[in-house]
């Protein structure tokens, strides 16, 4: 039990020093519940970081008890398992049909059947020292496709010159993270647990670099964020008010206004809606990099 015996306290130190980092970004997405409770409505939100996170704690939790003795490892993904399953009830709950179902298939296809076929592979198809090699390899390779998914954010970063969608604290949560939880596989000679984590390090420092090199950068409007603007827009010439003068109350307050203030008034709600998901675009890139976190 090399995790948890204090004959290698190097080991037991990262170990729990993993888990207190790992459990902090496992809180991250609260905000999101929080506001998804408050307004009883999903928003736009995904479930796809949630679901994805639920299965890499599900496997790394099936690897440690075939190979014995790494409670550190139990733990963490443990308190993940739980964690992800709330925030994917409350999902189910505020979420509209057609998010529900989509939710309900990935869930039954990863997470049930998925995992459920590894199970039996593993199980009856290995014995032994080749069972726990077949599953790490599974791990490692899980990991690994899950860290590269999040390129597509750095992508974003370099094409719009923003670093919105790419907060410095999860960077260097995540790179914090990749680097204990690599010092702890290295310690207790687990490559499986180490080498996911040199890739987990490695974008976690090229997100910190161009945290640093676009931070103070004048961005650039990309043509999707020019496309939602100009469909928001419309003409004040086209704007046709029509205005009953027989029903018109003269006590009353009331201003009749050029067609132009008018527009401009009807202008600023469409110009909220857009302005409004752009927060949303940035709590899901933030919610599916936080995902792929390797413990």
């Amino acid at each position: 039990m090399a995790g948890l015996s204090m004959e290698h306290p190097w080991a037991f130190a990262f170990g729990l020093l993993g888990n207190i980092i790992s459990f902090t970004s496992l809180l991250a997405p609260i905000p999101t519940f929080y506001r998804i409770f408050k307004s009883k409505s999903t928003e736009g939100f995904q479930s796809v970081p949630y679901v994805v996170a639920l299965f890499s704690a599900m496997l790394w939790i099936f690897y440690a008890l075939v190979k014995t003795g790494e409670g550190l490892l139990i733990t963490i993904n443990a308190a993940g398992c739980v964690i992800e399953t709330i925030y994917i009830v409350m999902y189910l709950v505020y979420a509209p049909r057609k998010a529900k179902i989509f939710t309900a298939k990935i869930v039954l296809l990863l997470n049930i059947a998925g995992f459920g076929l590894i199970f039996l592979l593993t199980v009856f198809a290995f014995q032994g020292e080749t069972r726990v090699v077949s599953l790490g390899w599974i791990c490692v390779g899980f990991s690994v496709c899950v860290f590269v998914a999040p390129l597509s954010i750095i992508g974003r970063v370099i094409k719009t010159k923003s670093v919105e969608y790419m907060p410095f604290s999860l960077s260097l949560t995540l790179t914090l993270s990749a680097i204990v939880w690599f010092l702890y596989g290295l310690l207790i000679k687990d490559k499986y647990v180490a080498l996911p984590n040199i890739l987990g390090f490695t974008f976690g420092m090229i997100q910190m670099v161009l945290y640093m090199f676009y931070m103070n950068a004048t961005p650039v409007v990309t043509s999707d964020v020019k496309e939602v603007k100009e469909a928001w827009k419309v003409p004040a010439e086209d704007q046709v008010v029509v205005i009953n003068v027989g029903k018109a109350d003269k006590s009353s307050c009331a201003e009749v206004r050029p067609v132009t203030e008018m527009a401009s008034a009807v202008d600023v709600p469409r110009r909220c809606a857009a302005e409004a998901a752009a927060p949303r675009q940035q709590v899901m890139a933030v919610d599916f990099a936080r995902s792929v976190e390797v413990v």
